[in-house]
């Protein structure tokens, strides 16, 4: 006989129920959406699980905000968990979908069925709470060429949140510019509030070209009986058409690179026309182009020749939209340095393009830079001698010529007593001199080491010390020989200034300097002192 018959009561009842507790079981929260807008899976399980393996949903939807929430039960004096797991999917396109069974622990979920309704597109006439437009600058585009796309989402009800999307189109790149831009307009006696959103869509090849309309999705705050029955919210979804576009090929006369715009103009913002041999005068060029990017625009350059040397500078670009479209401004400084005198022309810069509107090969060009070139300042002319004196010495009376000679003899005597007390004080002075300046040619570094440090400061030291005593830079640009070197040295100057960009300075004096510097030949004429020697050597 059983003496405990309550014992296996309470045993058959837990085994019972135990299974109701480990059952696994998954739903979503809406059986039917609109394509754009968000559904929440949830899976319950009495299962010892950690996580769960959304993997198989990544072909249909974009998984995120993922949860779990834990609760504890007992039951029958045992303590049971229980885990909800909820996630996020947002649908890749519309259709019916079917959600695969899912591995939780030991157990695997049910399928499950999901209806996604393709937004609705609602007209612009003032009937409808929100409605999207889309529209293009170019409906027959070329291949690469820019392409404007503004996305206007107008709502005349009070938004709560919401998301606006655009996907981008097969077999091109779109991507977002500037930032979004809101004003408000009424259409049909309704005022509607905009927010503007501008792409820049740019076909990878020709053909047809199906550009997907913009979606909204959102939350709005509802009407009286939202706010009593509800919680004040209602769903809010509006999407605009699709935008077909045919794109055209790379027309065979086309100039190469490729480079479909709008419009393209050139101008000279500064143009010298006299200069100096050796040293530089200073070119800005500008360039304004309508549908590119300042990436897409070629270089601003001039050609150098024998008779010219280019340093070019670090473009400047200023990228706005107009019209949906990239209008870019380009400005570039560039120095030329002369290297021999007379009249100088230097070709002009030139760009082709093709002009998408005319469907037609255009070139910009400018003129040609004429330079009237002087000589370098150092060729400076032999001085005419002066003119003689009327008056043979023969003719003069013996009276002016000894009251000539008691001048000069007392002109003599008071410069040789200068020039004693001068050399007095330079033997005092000169001790002192000569260690300062050995200890300044001793401190400062070789050229060829300030050159592989890279410090302009360095540099400039280093050119002054192989100078010799008593220089600056404006000494060394006169000592140096090689045209290129000297204006090397003035660009240094305009860097220590902030007037030239250090690193394309730095890259032109290790050039320039390459295999050391070129002096000017000292001249082999001895001095002729009209004095003599105050001591003996």
């Amino acid at each position: 006989m059983n003496r405990h018959p309550t014992r296996w009561c309470a045993l058959l009842l837990w085994l019972c129920v135990l299974p109701a507790f480990a059952q696994t079981r998954a739903w979503l929260d809406r059986d039917r959406i609109t394509y754009g807008e968000t559904v929440t899976l949830n899976i319950e399980t009495g299962l010892d699980v950690r996580q769960v393996d959304y993997r198989p949903l990544a072909a249909q939807f974009e998984v995120a905000g993922q949860t779990v929430r834990r609760s504890y039960d007992l039951v029958g004096g045992r303590a049971t968990t229980r885990s909800l797991f909820a996630v996020g999917l947002r649908p890749r396109g519309p259709g019916v979908l079917q959600l695969p069974a899912l591995q939780v622990g030991n157990a695997r979920t049910a399928p499950l069925r999901l209806v996604v309704m393709p937004p609705t597109v609602q007209p612009a006439n003032g009937g409808a709470d929100a409605f999207v437009e889309t529209s293009i600058d170019a409906t027959q585009p070329y291949v690469q060429q820019a392409v404007g796309v503004v996305v206007r989402l107008n709502y005349a009800i009070p938004l709560l949140s919401g998301q606006l999307d655009q996907d981008p189109p097969a077999h091109a790149s779109l991507q977002r510019v500037g930032e979004d831009v809101t004003y408000q307009r009424e259409i049909g006696g309704r005022r509607y509030n905009v927010v503007e959103r501008r792409f820049l869509l740019v076909p990878e090849r020709s053909g047809p070209l199906v550009l997907p309309g913009a979606r909204f999705n959102g939350q709005a705050a509802g009407g009286f009986f939202d706010q009593v029955f509800d919680d004040g919210r209602k769903p809010l979804s509006a999407a605009s058409a699709n935008t077909r576009l045919q794109v055209r090929p790379i027309p065979a006369d086309a100039p190469q690179p490729w480079l479909p715009l709008q419009d393209l103009r050139l101008r000279y913002l500064q143009g010298p026309t006299r200069g100096r041999v050796g040293e530089a005068v200073t070119v800005e060029v500008e360039v304004q182009a309508d549908g590119a990017s300042a990436a897409q625009l070629p270089a601003l350059e001039l050609p150098a020749s024998a008779a010219v040397q280019v340093f070019a500078d670090p473009p400047q670009s200023d990228e706005q939209l107009a019209d949906g479209r990239p209008r870019t401004t380009l400005r570039r400084r560039i120095a030329l340095v002369p290297l021999q005198a007379g009249a100088l022309a230097i070709e002009g810069p030139r760009i082709a393009w093709w002009d998408a509107k005319a469907g037609v090969a255009r070139t910009a060009r400018l003129p040609p830079l004429r330079l009237q070139v002087a000589p370098g300042a150092d060729a400076a002319a032999t001085p005419a001698p002066g003119p003689a004196s009327s008056t043979p010495d023969a003719l003069r009376s013996p009276r002016d010529a000894r009251g000539s000679r008691r001048g000069w003899w007392g002109i003599g005597v008071l410069l040789v007593a200068l020039l004693a007390a001068v050399a007095w004080w330079a033997m005092r002075r000169r001790p002192q001199a000569s260690a300062s300046v050995d200890r300044a040619a001793q401190d400062a570094p070789s050229l060829a080491q300030a050159l592989q440090a890279g410090e302009l400061a360095g540099i400039a030291q280093a050119l002054v010390a192989a100078a010799g005593p008593g220089a600056d830079l404006a000494t060394v640009r006169a000592r140096l020989d090689d045209v290129a070197q000297a204006a090397a040295v003035a660009r240094l100057q305009a860097a220590r200034w902030g007037r030239d960009d250090p690193a394309a300075v730095l890259a032109v004096l290790r050039q320039a300097f390459m295999g050391g510097p070129r002096w000017r030949r000292a001249s082999t004429r001895p001095s002729r002192d009209p004095l003599p020697p105050l001591y003996p050597e």
